[in-house]
């Protein structure tokens, strides 16, 4: 048998179709593959902006709150010292201690 024979000639088409349909699988798979992995990417990075957006907006939630628990921290300190209590009195009640004159201002608008 030499080179050119019929034989070989069929054998080498058989063998070409089935290179030809394995390379036609496999580019499927990849492209399936990449599809799903390309479809997976955008939806959890679109779910990564919104974790991300919920988290800025907790995260400013909780600054003002501390901000706030800091404030009344410090009221309460304050509530704790003798002439802010009695600032308080001459403010709110009209309450001065015993020799003490109170000097009152008109104010306007009221």
């Amino acid at each position: 048998m030499n080179r050119f024979s019929a034989e070989e000639k069929n054998a080498n088409k058989a063998s070409a179709a089935g290179a030809k349909r394995r390379k036609f699988i496999w580019l499927v798979v990849v492209t399936v593959f990449f599809g799903w992995a390309g479809y997976i990417f955008f939806s959890q990075h679109a779910l990564i902006a919104d974790k991300s957006a919920d988290l800025a907006k907790k995260q400013e939630t909780k600054d003002s709150i501390t901000k706030s628990l800091d404030q009344l921290k410090y009221d309460v300190s304050r509530l704790n010292d003798d002439e802010y209590i009695g600032q308080l009195a001459r403010k709110w009640y009209n309450i001065y201690p015993q020799g003490e004159t109170p000097i009152r201002t008109e104010q306007s608008g009221k």
